[in-house]
């Protein structure tokens, strides 16, 4: 790996020449600093960001703490924020936290330790005690915060829309998929669908599970036919449920969407790959991403803000797992 050393050895000139043009400190004259440029270029060195931001008492390094990096969902996320922060001028320091508590916190930890500026967080405990100690702007990504900024989707405009379109489709009796207790989004956008459901006229029951996996997911699918083989209906609580779901009913002999009409969310890119290719409720997660990180390079350059909070619009992506809707004449 090349060092500081090897490009003052090529430039001719000392560490500590390099140093002052690498952090803009001190005097260097033109032809020296050209020298030293070209070295870089030749030798395709790359300062350490961790050691630079160290000595300049200042840092280009963003944190990003993601829930669960399988989920296709969160790297698309990932991709919107990655894109604008780089395009900033900063550069991303990865953590994927299972869920969990104390790897978040290690994350956290960790992120502070390499001299972070800012941390974009998808976690699902937004106000637990990890955040508060934190004297660098934190922004909350697909989840909503009562003390920090947050960028996140219309989880609950989300459900009703799911609920309202599969009714609207001639559903009868519907099973709604209540997604983890702990996840915010997934309980706003089952309390969406309930509403809905419950001011209809549609038979409808619920089904608790506990994660997002698709392994776990497989087994909500059997269960849910076992008990409700009835149900013309299911809104599931992501794309990857759903998916579980559809691979069940097909195994099953269900003509999909003439027996049973499937409504996912999220809008993975898997979704429209499936076959038959799944109707969902559409979260922009890369733009989503991109907003989120857009508000926490302001912050970290002290702009002015207009909005500290962001709720993006959701929309109901019509493919093959959803009838036509009828229209009267």
């Amino acid at each position: 790996m090349t060092t500081i050393r090897d490009v003052a050895k090529e430039a001719g000139v000392s560490v500590a020449t390099v140093s002052r043009v690498l952090n803009e400190t001190g005097y260097v004259h033109d032809d020296t600093r050209r020298k030293v440029q070209n070295a870089i270029q030749i030798l395709n060195y790359s300062p350490n960001e961790v050691a630079r931001s160290l000595y300049k008492r200042e840092s280009r390094l963003i944190g990003l703490l993601l829930p669960d990096i399988t989920n296709p969902f969160f790297p698309l996320l990932a991709r919107g924020i990655e894109d604008e922060i780089h395009r900033q001028g900063f550069r991303v320091i990865f953590g994927n936290s299972d869920e969990d508590l104390q790897k978040e916190m290690d994350y956290i930890s960790t992120f502070i330790q390499n001299n972070v500026v800012g941390i974009i967080s998808a976690t699902n405990n937004p106000d637990n005690s990890n955040y508060q100690n934190i004297d660098i702007p934190v922004v909350f990504l697909d989840r909503t915060s009562n003390d920090y900024p947050s960028v996140y989707a219309d989880g609950k405009l989300g459900g009703r829309l799911a609920a309202e379109e599969i009714i609207q489709r001639g559903s009868k009796n519907v099973t709604l998929l209540k997604g983890p207790s702990q996840v915010l989004p997934a309980q706003e956008r089952f309390q969406g669908s309930l509403q809905a459901l419950s001011e209809s006229e549609v038979d409808f029951q619920v089904i608790n599970t506990s994660s997002f996996s698709f392994e776990e997911a497989k087994k909500w699918a059997k269960e849910l036919f076992q008990k409700y083989p009835v149900t013309d209906g299911v809104i599931a609580s992501n794309d990857i449920v759903a998916t579980a779901v559809l691979h069940e009913a097909l195994h099953l002999g269900k003509k999909i969407p003439d027996e049973v009409q499937i409504i996912g969310f999220d809008d993975i890119p898997q979704s429209s790959l499936l076959f038959p290719a799944l109707s969902t409720i559409r979260q922009p997660a890369y733009d989503m991403g991109m907003e989120a990180a857009k508000l926490l390079t302001k912050l970290i350059r002290k702009q002015h803000v207009e909005k500290n909070t962001i709720k993006m619009d959701v929309s109901f992506m019509e493919r093959q797992t959803t009838r036509k809707v009828k229209i009267h004449g």
